[in-house]
């Protein structure tokens, strides 16, 4: 039963002169308030803030956190985010006042555990990645791709070569593109193959000696690993460029492949889709990156060193592109990574890519029969079916199916993504959810390709907005109260 009162508006709520708490009258002498703060700081009018009882705000809050969905509540088969489940002891674990009460202003003396907590994640994510130098400076994955190609122009410029092309497959995620522009780069798009590969004829052709760096997703957005990775990273490195992995699939290969064995000289981590971090809503998010040890010493400051006083954060580096991030990075964020990290362990990490890859197979063995699946008989961590076949016969949409989901208590998985195929739904179970999760997933998205296209249409018709205008909410958002005018 759902208490709809509560979750309208809090200032829809409000009634003048309501209070969560009301105090007895002051029986000391009380000054006025002009004569206790200077006119400059004082305001016209108190502000316009909603008048409720305690009770009003415990149960508005309360309900509204109950409309949301999540991984704690649904199934989130979100293809290339990993909306994993993730354990409550890392949110308890980075919540302890031993951590959560420091201060960035502390003397290093007073900060020994936390950076004795960075040195080990660093050394953690050097030895996943097979990249010896790391900074935990990024905000985000796509702040990490940005920052890793401010390295990449640091090194180009310091050894006397002007490279101005960065190089991705059409598979590739829009940030991809957006932080090469941001670094200072032109964006020159590579071909796929039907197969979902990386088109080496196109790769050759539009390799030269402008070619700064080539930046690769594998697993590819498709959900499959490009077996040809080790040649593309010869070619490219014989032209001078370098490799950049994008590490947003990295959920597939924990402990299996290290993107420095196979040639990445660059890479992020989302520790918020691998190694547990809170994930959604733009944020709290890291994106720390792993770099050669060429491109070492172009990384951000500070970073943590260990000596015979103990830890400590290093700023004299004269050839670093600066900081990128205010004081250490996302403390939060990365204390639960080195927990997931230190908990699971090697062979621990291993099982989890392996899980990964299981359930997502399982997955596709079920859909594929009644959602083509245009690349791969098998997949990584994720794969993308095409509902082309389905909008032809009964024109029902990528979008009507992700949209009837959510009256059957699944969140939709990842629609018209990646642009190479038709009515893409990219779909990653993770390694988290069950066999009868999944197997209920796939009853259902069979059951809605069975339905009419009518009923598709109009979903979801269980909730309180069915279809508002997505291009105008993400382009003209209404994000604060304004009041009616009379």
């Amino acid at each position: 039963m759902r208490n709809l009162k509560t979750s309208t508006l809090i200032f829809e709520l409000s009634k003048p002169g309501r209070r969560g708490a009301k105090l007895p009258a002051c029986d000391v002498p009380s000054p006025e308030i002009n004569q206790l703060l200077p006119a400059a700081a004082l305001a016209a009018a108190p502000p316009p803030l909603p008048e409720v009882a305690e009770p009003e705000v415990v149960r508005h809050f309360t309900n509204l956190s109950t409309l949301n969905m999540s991984v704690d509540t649904h199934f989130y088969p979100l293809g290339s985010c990993t909306m994993k489940y993730n354990s409550k002891r890392n949110e308890r674990l980075a919540g302890l006042p031993g951590l959560a009460e420091l201060h960035p202003y502390q003397p290093e003396s007073s900060l020994q555990g936390i950076l004795q907590i960075f040195y080990e994640l660093q050394q953690f994510f050097g030895e996943i990645s097979g990249l010896p130098a790391v900074s935990l400076q990024p905000a985000a994955g796509a702040h990490g791709e940005l920052t890793a190609l401010m390295v990449a122009a640091a090194h180009f410029r310091t050894i006397g070569q002007k490279r101005t092309k960065i190089l991705a497959p059409d598979s590739a995620h829009g940030t991809n593109p957006a932080s090469a522009k941001m670094a200072g780069f032109e964006f020159v798009t590579i071909k796929s193959t039907p197969q979902g590969n990386v088109d080496m004829d196109d790769l050759r052709a539009k390799l030269d000696d402008t070619v700064a760096v080539f930046m690769i997703t594998n697993p590819n957005t498709l959900g499959m690993f490009d077996k040809q990775v080790g040649e593309i990273c010869k070619l490219v490195h014989d032209h001078g460029g370098l490799i950049y992995l994008d590490g947003a699939n990295m959920n597939a290969i924990l402990g299996i492949a290290r993107p420095g064995d196979f040639g990445a000289d660059m890479m992020h981590y989302n520790p918020h889709k691998t190694f547990s971090g809170p994930h959604g809503g733009g944020g709290p998010g890291a994106g720390p990156i792993c770099v050669t040890e060429t491109l070492r010493p172009y990384l951000p400051c500070p970073v943590v060193e260990k000596n015979d006083d103990g830890y400590c954060l290093v700023y004299d580096n004269p050839t670093t592109i600066g900081r990128v991030r205010s004081f250490f990075g996302n403390v939060g964020v990365l204390i639960r990574a080195y927990c997931y990290i230190s908990t699971h362990g090697p062979d621990g990490l291993k099982r989890v890519s392996e899980t990964a890859v299981l359930n997502a197979n399982y997955l596709l063995s079920k859909v594929k029969h009644f959602l083509p699946v245009p690349q791969g008989a098998r997949c990584m961590h994720e794969f993308v079916a095409s509902g082309a076949a389905l909008k032809k016969a009964k024109g029902i949409s990528a979008m009507d199916v992700a949209k009837r989901l959510l009256d059957y208590g699944f969140h939709a998985p990842t629609v018209y993504f990646p642009l190479t195929v038709a009515e893409a739904m990219m779909i990653e179970p993770t390694e988290t959810e069950s066999k009868e999760t999944l197997d209920s997933f796939a009853e259902v998205l069979f059951r809605i390709t069975e339905e009419s296209g009518d009923l598709l249409h109009e979903a979801p018709h269980s909730t309180p907005i069915s279809r508002p205008d997505e291009v105008r909410a993400a382009r003209q958002p209404i994000i604060k109260w304004t009041p009616a005018t009379a």
